[in-house]
């Protein structure tokens, strides 16, 4: 009982709090399905005109998910294969977006199918998807979650994770690692994963409780002082890292972005490589991506089928609640699979 009661005094256990809005830019890039039959915007079940399809998209953008952050303007609507492909611009970029035909789907990106086999959908820039293989069972699951800091999604997962951290403890080996490039440099997303690379690496005992004060609202200074952070050592720590992998000037020189848009951030650029991480969130168990569910029940259960034998504390109930995207400790009823990625 007593082990029990420590359990609960960790903040990912206590009751929801409110939801900080998230970044436009991950709206722009990152968003992958979202369901428009919610926040007032009809369902119709019918199919509607191209000036239709264009007002309840831009009403959905705007009222669902800027939600005043930012205003979304329709430049037009065309059909294209099948879909209403309706292009929107927020903060001066041009943004294309897909939708059936009852406008109860929305999509960031289509792409052509040139061929489809044994389960594996080949487009024609030679991407492929494909099911999670079984994870692969060790006595110590070796656990990476590749995130981006600012990003929605990546904040939502960690959010996930935490719980199921403070639960199995050193039981597994879990570490948060950074995608090879920001989507959020203007929100100082390329200092705070520097620093909290740092908080991991050299002050590993408080890491977990920085992040569960960071991704309440996002405030960095307050989590130094309520967690105790040794900011002096922190900051000796960047000055090393920024010049072990040029961080720093790959933030000023633009010329050297992903796609002449994103900061690269290489510190964890070999990992990134090795497992093919594309956005945030991604997760690695045992050195596969698996797919995995963002709340905490999902996540320890897809962890715990990684043990060789799973200890006691997989049998434990977590609180159930998909974490809102973002910074807060709310949840929400959506389980769509949005990330950020180029």
């Amino acid at each position: 009982m007593e082990e029990e009661n420590k359990q609960m005094d960790h903040k990912p256990f206590l009751p929801k709090k409110r939801l900080n809005k998230w970044k436009i830019s991950s709206f722009v890039l990152g968003l992958v399905l979202i369901f428009m039959g919610v926040n007032g915007v009809p369902n119709t079940g019918l199919s509607l005109s191209e000036e239709e399809v264009g007002e309840t998209t831009l009403d959905f953008i705007n009222t669902g998910l800027l939600q005043g952050q930012a205003t979304a303007t329709l430049n037009g609507v065309t059909i294209e294969s099948g879909l209403y492909k309706v292009l929107v611009t927020v903060q001066g970029q041009e943004t294309p977006v897909y939708v059936n035909q009852d406008a109860s789907l929305m999509f960031l990106n289509a792409l052509p199918m040139t061929e489809v086999t044994g389960g594996t959908v080949a487009s024609d820039n030679t991407q492929e998807v494909q099911a999670s293989p079984e994870v692969t069972k060790s006595d110590k699951p070796e656990v990476e979650v590749f995130v981006m800091s600012h990003c929605p999604y990546g904040t939502q997962i960690e959010k996930g994770m935490l719980p199921v951290a403070y639960l199995l403890g050193d039981k597994i080996d879990l570490e948060f690692k950074f995608v090879y490039y920001a989507m959020h440099p203007t929100s100082g997303e390329v200092e705070e994963q520097t620093n909290q690379y740092c908080i991991q690496s050299e002050q590993s005992d408080k890491f977990f409780d920085y992040l569960t004060c960071f991704l309440e609202d996002g405030n960095a200074e307050r989590c130094y002082a309520e967690v105790d952070i040794d900011t002096s050592a922190m900051n000796d720590c960047y000055d090393r890292v920024d010049q072990e992998y040029e961080i720093t000037s790959n933030l000023d020189d633009q010329s050297l972005w992903l796609n002449g848009r994103f900061p690269l951030f290489n510190i964890y650029k070999e990992d990134n490589e090795k497992y093919g991480v594309g956005g945030s969130p991604t997760v690695v168990i045992n050195g596969q991506k698996v797919q995995a569910g963002r709340d905490s029940v999902s996540l320890l259960n897809t962890i715990c089928g990684a043990f060789n034998e799973a200890p006691e504390e997989c049998n434990t109930q977590l609180e159930a609640g998909q974490p809102s995207p973002g910074f807060g400790w709310s949840t929400t009823g959506s389980t769509n699979v949005a990330a950020c990625g180029a």
